[in-house]
């Protein structure tokens, strides 16, 4: 059973650790409402793309969207596979899989992170999220 307010203090702990690490001002954390609690952490000010962290009890799961299958190139879809796979042991703390229409990026924590755990997993899920839109651009339509 997820515990919001937890995941609220342990995010609003992270912010200023997190904007260390990536060197900026300005990080919105904007918790969003459905079915599963989930809070968006933005940067509205660089260009990075937005991080979801829900906490699904045995683990916080964070993900970021990276684009749709209607993104993908048809003639290149299959070597995009074979890419992400080849690339995923090489992507520190972040993994890439799918999650309905979206290619995402995700990683994991215990629920027992500290915020200085969450704001390296964010810093580095942030990282790896530019460097797979950079890397991967040759795929996306």
């Amino acid at each position: 059973m997820a515990r919001p307010r937890k995941l609220v203090s342990l995010i609003e702990a992270t912010v200023p650790l997190l904007q260390r690490h990536l060197l900026i001002d300005a990080i919105d954390v904007t918790p969003m409402t459905g079915d599963v609690p989930v809070i968006e952490v933005g940067f509205p000010e660089v260009d990075r793309l937005p991080i979801y962290i829900t906490d699904a009890g045995s683990q916080l799961l964070c993900i970021s969207y990276l684009w749709r299958d209607a993104d993908v190139k048809a003639r290149r879809r299959g070597k995009l596979l074979e890419t992400l796979l080849d690339l995923n042991p090489s992507v520190p703390l972040s993994s890439f899989g799918r999650v309905g229409e979206h290619f995402v990026l995700f990683g994991a924590l215990s629920p027992q992170a500290t915020p200085e755990d969450m704001a390296l997993e964010l810093a580095t899920l942030s990282d790896n999220g530019r460097d797979a839109l950079a890397t991967l651009s040759d795929f996306l339509v």
